[in-house]
């Protein structure tokens, strides 16, 4: 299926945040998710919102918060992958595969160094990401092992990197 205009991927503006709120509640068919970017972005807790438009029209969204990994002086920082959505109509063209991968190397090219995420392992995979507990970091909320998974934005950023992720307030609601 074509997709009529061009695609441009960048950081949301303030002008964007209404459509990001409708895209995201239209992506998951509630609003849980789009209040919980609102929630972020009220809170300060977007390191990173980026957009995928065409023509201008905002037609996908992906978010970034900070999280911790580990607890006390051995903590490691780093950034939680939620969420990521697109419009339903322009849903199965890679529109959200080329948004998440612009938005991994925006988050490289701004200093993070690890990246978490809970989603569908044949999406994420194929970015790099691979299963979080096998590397010695745990998901706060009892998920399936397969659906947690860590991306090294830096090669050896796990490095001595192990123990549960502490999310923002936003997100552990």
């Amino acid at each position: 299926m074509k997709t009529a205009g061009k695609i441009a991927l960048r950081a949301e503006r303030r002008r964007d945040v209404p459509v990001i709120h409708q895209v995201v509640q239209a992506a998951f068919g509630r609003a849980a998710e789009a209040d919980l970017v609102d929630a972020l972005r009220r809170g300060g807790g977007l390191a990173l919102s980026a957009v995928a438009t065409i023509d201008g029209r905002v037609i996908g969204h992906v978010a970034f918060s900070p999280v911790t990994i580990g607890a006390g002086n051995g903590s490691t920082p780093g950034l939680a992958l939620a969420p990521a959505a697109v419009d339903p109509e322009f849903q199965g063209r890679g529109i959200g595969s080329r948004l998440i991968g612009w938005a991994l190397d925006e988050c490289r090219r701004q200093g993070h160094r690890l990246v978490v995420v809970l989603g569908h392992p044949r999406l994420y995979h194929r970015f790099g990401f691979r299963d979080a507990e096998s590397c010695g970091i745990l998901s706060p909320f009892p998920v399936p092992p397969e659906v947690f998974m860590v991306l090294e934005l830096v090669q050896g950023a796990m490095r001595g990197c192990a123990g549960e992720v502490r999310y923002r307030p936003e997100l552990s609601r």
